[in-house]
């Protein structure tokens, strides 16, 4: 045995020379899947200038010296590309997502949710927007729910208060002005629980809307969280 059997470790011969070169690889490539982190999984060129310790997933498409290694995770170290493949269940951070990613053995997909050995999932996802709130009665957020989202809630929360003579607000999507709340705060933290009394599925993009009530808006701004289900179907054969 030469290396060890979940992260292809490196191991020490008995006798071996300059040992250290083997001890320090092993280290280096445990210091890259322990607590694995990820800069991308869209990157198809070789970044230069990458430091020691940097990981990406290889995506399809890859050219230079990633060109063949799709899906692998390719480890900058001492100077050179060193190609990892992953396990099935291996989970990253992605860090240009902000989300975990897991492998599934035919490729990464997100991690919050359960799937099937084909690549099939049922995703649990947050889909987060700032948004600056404009003059008038009502204010658009377009297109702030994804398509093929089956949608639990809204949430929300002031991030600068709401100027105009509005007294409230509410939030809601076109023919349901307050579908996720209504006599909402103005002033900054103020926040929203949108519970929905049953999931509901958006088959397309959909505008978020803010009405103003007993008033309009003046500015302030707004995060707002879509709290919902994706579903995934078994990867491509």
């Amino acid at each position: 045995m030469t290396e060890t059997y979940h992260l292809s470790l490196p191991l020490v011969a008995a006798a071996q020379a300059q040992k250290h070169v083997t001890l320090n690889a092993a280290l280096a490539k445990l210091d890259a899947l322990a607590q694995l982190r990820v800069v991308s999984a869209v990157v198809t060129t070789p970044p230069g200038g990458a430091a020691d310790g940097q990981s990406y997933i290889v995506p399809a498409g890859a050219s230079g010296v990633w060109a063949g290694h799709e899906t692998q995770l390719a480890v900058f170290a001492n100077g050179a590309w060193e190609f990892i493949q992953p396990k099935v269940g291996w989970t990253a951070w992605n860090e240009a997502e902000g989300a975990p990613v897991t492998f599934n053995g035919a490729g990464w997909g997100q991690a919050n949710g359960a799937g099937s050995a084909g690549g099939a999932a049922t995703l649990q996802q947050v889909v987060e927007v700032d948004h600056t709130v404009g003059s008038g009665a009502t204010s658009t957020v377009v297109g702030a729910i994804p398509a093929q989202m089956m949608v639990t809630g809204v949430s929300g929360r002031v991030t600068s208060a709401f100027g105009g003579g509005a007294t409230g607000w509410s939030l809601g999507v076109s023919g349901s002005s307050n579908r996720y709340g209504s006599g909402l705060g103005l002033a900054k933290n103020s926040y929203v629980l949108g519970l929905t009394g049953q999931p509901q599925a958006y088959h397309s993009d959909t505008d978020l809307i803010l009405t103003a009530a007993g008033g309009t808006f003046s500015g302030g701004e707004v995060r707002l969280a879509i709290h919902g289900v994706i579903l995934q179907p078994p990867a491509a054969v």
